[in-house]
This record gives structure tokens, sequence and C-alpha cells, in this order.
């Protein structure tokens, strides 16, 4: 390829960085209609869309994590369902069944067959609310829709529709009658978001909204194949060999045999990042880069990315929780300890 062509190839794929931006953009102005302040966790939910990957809501009752998450499926035009996640809530619940049904029609003669019957799995954007309540077994119903996004029944494997993304909320206060996320599937959300309590300002602003006059109308900004194509296009946007090299030493620093870790690692953890915790930080750092009109992710988009995408995956141990260490300490002092140069890495480029 000549110099010209590569130079249209780059004009091209700026153009469509833009295009994507901007359609970003309009995505973030609907959602900012209907839910006030909560920037931050707006952000976080889009990459974790932008991504194809699954998010962990975690914040106290009426906070409006699941208003947000409604309005989300509303604003990209996709298709969403809701799990009320209980203790007798079962596996079938979630995914479906086979059912016996009796066949119609003139010559059915009373004959029945069996049938699957889809469950709310079965989605584009499914909000798992307190998804914490359910037994281990129910919760693990949705490892193979979130990892694969398919869904096996009976040694018959069906594809779910993309995008897919699992929204779960949990409380963090309210520990009488939940179980905690097995591990395993804690490791399949690719962000860990908090949602924090709203200012005074955006108190007033919460109650302008809801109790005087109508509520607001949404637009559909994108839907579910636009979705598909920035997914796409996200993925192949350049990390450079040092940048990817700093999350790959972030998540090794995580762990309590790694080579660059801090003191309080080695003190207090149990259990490091999973290669998924890299995963996440290169793949949000390309968000990130696209969000911030860039073609290429830098050391900052990873530092952004590192607590959203590590905090669930950093697994303390006794002393760490008898001490009360929480895990954002632990991303903190990694991110202080690990240096992000390259002289400092030993990586040449290649």
């Amino acid at each position: 390829m000549n110099e010209s062509s590569k130079n249209g190839a780059t004009d091209i794929l700026m153009e469509r960085a833009d295009a994507y931006r901007e359609k970003i953009g309009r995505i973030r102005n609907e959602i900012a209609k209907a839910i006030v302040g909560h920037s931050e966790v707006i952000e976080e939910i889009l990459i974790c869309l932008l991504a194809d990957g699954h998010a962990l809501v975690e914040g106290v009752p009426g906070l409006g994590k699941t208003y947000l998450i409604r309005t989300l499926g509303e604003v990209l035009r996709l298709e969403s369902s809701r799990i009320q996640f209980t203790p007798d809530l079962m596996p079938a619940d979630i995914i479906g069944t086979d059912v016996l049904v009796e066949e119609s029609g003139e010559h059915a003669s009373g004959r029945t067959a069996v049938r699957f019957q889809k469950g709310p799995v079965f989605t584009q954007v499914l909000l798992a609310d307190e998804i914490n309540r359910a037994t281990p077994k129910t919760q693990s119903a949705l490892l193979e829709a979130m990892q694969e996004r398919k869904v096996t029944v009976g040694g018959i494997r069906y594809d779910l529709t993309p995008p897919f993304i699992v929204l779960a909320t949990q409380n963090p206060i309210e520990m009488e009658g939940t179980y905690p996320l097995p591990e395993a599937q804690l490791d399949r959300f690719f962000f860990k978001l908090s949602v924090r309590y709203p200012s005074r300002e955006d108190i007033h602003e919460i109650l302008e909204r809801t109790t005087a006059g109508d509520l607001p109308v949404l637009t559909p900004v994108v839907d579910g194949a636009e979705v598909v194509e920035m997914q796409r296009f996200i993925r192949g946007i350049p990390v450079p060999v040092a940048v990817q090299d700093y999350a790959v030493r972030l998540v090794l620093a995580t762990h309590p045999e790694g080579g660059e870790r801090p003191d309080i690692v080695s003190r207090y953890v149990r259990y490091g990042a999973s290669p998924r915790g890299a995963q996440s930080l290169v793949l949000a750092g390309k968000c990130l880069a696209l969000f911030d009109g860039r073609f290429n992710a830098a050391f900052s988009d990873i530092r952004r990315a590192a607590f959203p995408a590590l905090r669930h995956r950093v697994l303390l141990g006794f002393e760490g929780e008898a001490e009360g260490v929480s895990p954002e300490d632990i991303v903190r002092a990694v991110l202080e300890h690990v240096p992000e140069t390259l002289e400092k890495t030993g990586v040449t480029k290649g």
C-alpha cells in the first residue's frame, strides 16, 4: 500500500471515529434528559456495552440504578427485560425450559410436542436486579450467557441476539438474605461500578424533574446493528506495546506473588486479578480513546479504567478484611507503585 492509500484509509477511519463519537455524545445527552448526575457511571456503562462486556452496579436503594439501566435500553433501541432475583428464583426462570404443548391444526389429533419456552435472558439488555439475593445455583445460570452469548437447554444451544449485556445490581449494605457472588461470576463482569449518593444540587434537580410536570420523552439514537458496528470498530483501535505492557503489569501487581507488587498486596491479598482484568483494561482504554477523540489508547486510559476493571477481581485475605482494607485501597497502591514509562519496563518497540 502506497503512502496516499494509507492516508486515505486513515482519513476514512477518522471519519468513522468522529461519527461514532458524535453518536455516543447524543446517547449521553438523551440519557441525561432522564438521569440527573451519574455521568461517570453512564460513561462506564457505555464502555461495557461498546466493549461487549457486562457491568455489576453497586449502590444503596433509591439512587436510580434500575431507572438508569431501563433508560439505556430505551435510548439504544434495544430489547430489554428485567429479572428480580429472589431466594426462590430457579435457573429455568432465567434461561427458560422445555414445555409440553398440544399441537394445533386440522391433523393434530390431540398430539403433544416438546417445545422450548425462552426465558427473560433472551434479550439484549438484561437487568438482573439484586442479583445477590438468589442462590449460587441460580446465579450460575447466567455464566454461559455472559461468557459465550449462548444458552444450552436439553443439549441444544440457542444463540442470544447481539449486542447482549447483563447489568446486575446489588445493595452493598443489606447483607441479610443475600449470597455472595461466586468468584467465577464476578470475573465475568467487565466492570464493577459504584453509584454514589447525589449532591444537594442533584437532589433538587431530581425533585424538579420527578415532582413537577411530565417525565421526559426519550429519542432512540442507535439500534443493535449500529452498536455491533461500534464494538467491531473499537476492537480495531491500536494500543501501543508499552501501554499494553502497563496494563499487564498492573494486573500482575495485584497478585501476592507478582513481581512488581506493593507491600500491601503481599500482606492483604489472597488472589489477584485474572487475565480478564487485563482484557478489560485494554478494551476500556480503546473506548476511552474514542470518547476523547484519539485513535490510540494511552497510559491515562488504562489508569482511568483501573478501578472499575480491577476492584471486583481482587480477593482479600482474612487479615485484609479484618483490618478494613478495601479492594480500592489495593488498586490505588498498585497504580502508585507500578511505573508506566517504557524505559522502566524493559519492553522495546517491535
